[in-house]
């Protein structure tokens, strides 16, 4: 059986036989929030949450990158497989680089990086990314959703994006993109109509092939400048497919005000 999904100017189609791996990169030493994998969120820690929901997501696999064993200790019983890392790794992507090699996966095999700090990721967003690549010659593929306010638009925290007309993506930035010269030079009170903003959700699909040939190459300067691992495969030269996601994404947990609103969240609504 065949499903239809849409992203920006076409739409894909996937099997529901599809197979994928989920891996969550959790790295225990945040600099903002230390332990940040381990942060009780509904009576237990985060990574559990956002395990769970890759689960959900049909992956034939889930599995957690960490590097410290308080971790992999929390994720006894949950049926999720712990893989400890090296503690430097420029990225998550980096970290599950490593998983790949070491386990031998497939050049063909779909990997999705499913950040350790994305407790309240849709399911359905999870298998989506999965999905738009398998329907891509794209080696990467990744999420975005609307920009609904200015607020969110300059807020550096948002990552933003713009894309070609067939949904691949030109470039990411902390900076607000596009920037509306005419609508701006009148007012930045409200978003003009008609322009596509979108925010970047820092979901990403890709096979293991890739994934281990993306870890090979030098950070770039674009990447380093906007901290954003993704500048790397455009700066050397590789399309990143980017669909709608299906379901709100809502945001993950980065300051101490993102784990209280995602708190109030599970508690108002139940176990993630």
């Amino acid at each position: 059986m065949y499903t239809a999904a849409r992203r920006p100017s076409c739409i894909w189609y996937v099997t529901d036989s599809l197979e994928f791996i989920v891996a969550i990169p959790a790295r225990y030493g945040s600099t903002r929030l230390p332990g940040k994998p381990l942060l009780e969120i509904g009576g237990e820690p985060m990574v559990r949450h956002v395990a769970r929901r890759a689960q959900r997501a049909g992956a034939t696999h889930t599995l957690v990158a960490t590097d410290d064993e308080r971790v992999a200790t929390a994720l006894r019983g949950s049926g999720v497989e712990v893989v400890l890392t090296a503690a430097d790794h420029a990225s998550g992507s980096d970290r599950l680089a490593e998983c790949a090699a070491r386990l031998g996966w497939a050049d063909e095999t779909i990997v999705v990086n499913l950040q350790g700090d994305e407790p309240l990721a849709p399911p359905a967003g999870v298998r989506a990314v999965a999905e738009l690549l398998a329907a891509t010659d794209a080696p990467m593929a990744t999420l975005a959703a609307p920009i609904e306010s200015v607020e969110e638009l300059f807020d550096p925290a948002c990552v933003k994006l713009v894309t070609t007309a067939d949904g691949h993506a030109l470039y990411f930035s902390r900076a607000p993109l596009p920037w509306p010269r005419d609508a701006f030079a009148v007012s930045r009170e409200r978003l003009p109509a008609d322009v596509p903003f979108r925010r970047h959700i820092g979901i990403y699909a890709y096979r293991a092939g890739f994934l281990r040939r993306f870890a090979a190459l030098p950070r770039t300067p674009l990447e380093r400048a906007e901290s954003l691992e993704q500048l790397r495969a455009l700066e050397h030269g590789f399309r990143i497919a980017v669909g709608l996601s299906p379901a709100p994404f809502p945001g993950g947990v980065d300051t101490a005000e993102d784990l209280a609103r995602v708190r109030a969240l599970v508690a108002r609504e139940g176990r993630g």
